[in-house]
C-alpha cells in the first residue's frame, strides 16, 4: 500500500502528504528519498533535488545527440557511451521508489512516483495529483520562500515545466493527464485540510481491511 503525491509547484504537496501520513499512521517519504538517492548515486542531495526541477544541461543534451547521430564516436577502443547524470539518477530513483512501494504504508512525494510505479508493473497504489490556480500557488510560494511575486511566478513556471519534462522524457507520459491519477484535487478551492480528508477517506475505502473501524 502506497500513496503517491504528484503536485504542481505551490499546491501544498509536502504539507498534505505529511497530514495524510499522520492521519493514517504511515510514514511520509519526501526529502529523505532525495538523501537516499544521493547517497547511492554518490552525489550531493542538492544536485539530485535539482534534477527533477530543471531541464538537462547543455553537455548532457549534446552527449545524447552525439550518441544518437554519431555512435562511432563512442564505440572505438571499447569505450561506452557516457551515461548522462540524470539517467543514472533516474535508475537509482526507480530502485528506491520500488523499495518504498514494497515496504508499503507510505505517502511518497514527487520523484515521478505515479509514473515510476505504473511503468514498473502492478502496484497497490493510490496516485494523487494536487493542483491549484496560479495566483494561489504564487502567493503560497511568496509566503513560504520569502520571495517577490515575479520570482515566485518564474520559479513556478520553470519548476512545473521541468517536472512535466522529467516525466515525459523518462516515462513518455503526460504529467498533466488527469487519467494518470486516481484523484486530482484542487487545493486552492478545497484547502489543505479538505484535500487531506479526501485522500485519507479514499485510502480507507481502498484498503478497508487495513484500518480498524474508528481508527
Amino acid at each position: 500500500m502506497i500513496i503517491t503525491i504528484s503536485r504542481q509547484f505551490g499546491a501544498g504537496g509536502s504539507e498534505v502528504a505529511r497530514r495524510v501520513a499522520e492521519a493514517l499512521g504511515w510514514r511520509v517519504v519526501d526529502n529523505e528519498m532525495i538523501d537516499e538517492v544521493a547517497r547511492r548515486a554518490g552525489l550531493a542531495p542538492e544536485e539530485v533535488a535539482r534534477k527533477e526541477e530543471r531541464a538537462p544541461g547543455f553537455l548532457e543534451r549534446l552527449t545524447r545527440a552525439l550518441a544518437r547521430s554519431v555512435p562511432e564516436l563512442f564505440s572505438g577502443a571499447g569505450e561506452k557511451v557516457p551515461e548522462p547524470e540524470e539517467a543514472r539518477i533516474v535508475r537509482v530513483t526507480e530502485r528506491v521508489v520500488a523499495e518504498v512501494a514494497a515496504a508499503g504504508r507510505a505517502v511518497m512525494v514527487g520523484r515521478a512516483g505515479a509514473a515510476v510505479l505504473s511503468a514498473g508493473g502492478e502496484h497497490d497504489a493510490l496516485h494523487v495529483k494536487l493542483v491549484a490556480a496560479v495566483p494561489f500557488r504564487v502567493a503560497a510560494a511568496m509566503q513560504r520562500l520569502g520571495i517577490d511575486r515575479d520570482t515566485a511566478t518564474r520559479l513556478l513556471q520553470e519548476t512545473d515545466a521541468n517536472r512535466a519534462r522529467y516525466v515525459q522524457q523518462n516515462y513518455q507520459r503526460d504529467w498533466d493527464d488527469a487519467t494518470s491519477y486516481h484523484l486530482v484535487l484542487n487545493t486552492g478551492l478545497l484547502g489543505l485540510e479538505e484535500a487531506t480528508r479526501v485522500i485519507v477517506e479514499s485510502a480507507r475505502s481502498r484498503w478497508p481491511s487495513h484500518f480498524r473501524v474508528g481508527s
